[in-house]
């Protein structure tokens, strides 16, 4: 049987222990509530949503990131998004109720939510619940935790990678959630990341921003950029291995791991896409630049014609050429573009490829793994996009996501 990326079972991360319980915040017995626990000395990264509106808990998580966090409190259910000072009053609540229970400061606390927007935070639902899911702690507790934070989600996310640092194995692994809302401007939906590594926080975050470039900014299921979206990386240091320096073939080792655990969380995301059938890869070269490689995919891959095509198994090819056109590539020559359905050439010179075929464009739209590969020549840029098509569940599970 394959298995789906994100999928893979979890390794525990020496020095890294999760908690979850169930707190009612939405449905009834299923866990909605998340304690990650690092150990003294642990180094943190996080990015965030870059929504004006974002969320009262990734505001707090921002000022708080620079005080050294031993603790991260996750719910799933509830947003606390679009709730004004409550909300903020609400975060720092639940920060301060896990610091009194776990014999911390508030600020070594991260927050994260989400579900709904516009609710109100449970925040009794949650004291009643932080008991539990501190018992519950454990380094082997990733998969519990990973369908803790799953809404819409259709299963748990999760991988591991290791690699070897002065003969030691290092450990790294993720779980991640998302299906719908999703176009990151930072991150995902929401991802967490740790590692037994020693690394200064300074260089985790530059690593973590690298990441996120590399994965979680080039998916999209839906265009729509969350007011929630997070993604932390943390190292608890616990590993006997020298300390990692930038520049050094240990650091890219370790870097390594990480982009590949980002990489396939990014992709466990679109596949579990709100309704989604197929998997579409977009891969664009001969670029200016990577910025525009990244616009060209992400204009083809958000386009709700080009998406709904893909459900159908329609090689409608016009509406992939119209998104490249109107993608802002200045000064486009038309003529030298290419256009490719898996090895189908579609489009070249300005138009339809010589040879292509109806059929052989039904085939490669029929498979629920596509490739598109768009060639610009006006450059040696390139860069991947990942999406997925919009099907008839897309819009029923949005349509009756508050019911």
């Amino acid at each position: 049987m394959t298995r789906l990326p994100g999928s893979e079972a979890p390794l525990p991360v020496p020095g890294i222990r999760l908690g979850a319980a169930a707190a009612g915040i939405k449905r009834r017995d299923r866990d909605d509530l998340l304690v990650i626990e690092a150990v003294p000395g642990a180094t943190c990264a996080g990015v965030f949503t870059r929504n004006a509106f974002c969320a009262a808990p990734v505001l707090i998580a921002r000022q708080h990131l620079a005080v050294s966090p031993r603790w991260l409190l996750i719910n799933s259910g509830n947003a606390n998004a679009g709730t004004g000072d409550q909300g903020l009053a609400d975060a720092l609540a639940t920060c301060q109720m896990l610091a009194d229970l776990a014999g911390g400061s508030a600020e070594a606390i991260l927050p994260f939510s989400t579900g709904v927007i516009g609710e109100f935070l449970p925040v009794d639902k949650i004291a009643a619940a932080l008991p539990q899911a501190l018992a519950a702690l454990d380094e082997a507790g990733w998969e519990r935790a990973a369908r803790a934070i799953m809404t819409t989600d259709t299963r748990p996310k999760m991988a591991s990678r290791t690699c070897q640092i002065d003969g030691e194995t290092i450990t790294v692994t993720g779980i991640a959630k998302g299906a719908g809302m999703i176009e990151p401007n930072m991150a995902t939906m929401l991802a967490f990341v740790a590692t037994d590594a020693r690394i200064g926080a300074a260089d985790l975050q530059v690593l973590l921003a690298q990441a996120t470039d590399l994965s979680f900014n080039r998916i999209t299921v839906d265009g729509d950029t969350s007011t929630n979206d997070a993604c932390v990386l943390l190292a608890s240091g616990v590993a006997s291995a020298k300390p990692l320096t930038p520049g050094t073939e240990a650091h890219d080792r370790f870097a390594a791991a990480v982009f590949e655990v980002c990489g396939e969380l990014a992709e466990a995301i679109v596949r579990d896409g709100e309704g989604a059938t197929k998997l579409i890869r977009i891969q664009v070269e001969q670029a200016a630049n990577v910025e525009e490689a990244r616009r060209v995919g992400k204009t083809i891959a958000n386009s709700p014609l080009v998406k709904t095509a893909f459900f159908a198994s329609d090689p409608n090819w016009g509406r992939i050429l119209a998104a490249v056109g109107r993608a802002g590539c200045a000064d486009l020559d038309i003529s030298r573009v290419s256009i490719w359905l898996g090895e189908v050439r579609i489009v070249a010179g300005g138009g339809r490829a010589d040879g292509y075929t109806e059929a052989a464009g039904a085939e490669v739209m029929a498979r629920d793994d596509i490739l598109i590969r768009v060639t610009l020549g006006r450059g040696a840029a390139e860069a991947k996009v990942l999406t997925c098509d919009f099907s008839y569940d897309y819009v029923r599970i949005n349509a009756e996501y508050r019911t």
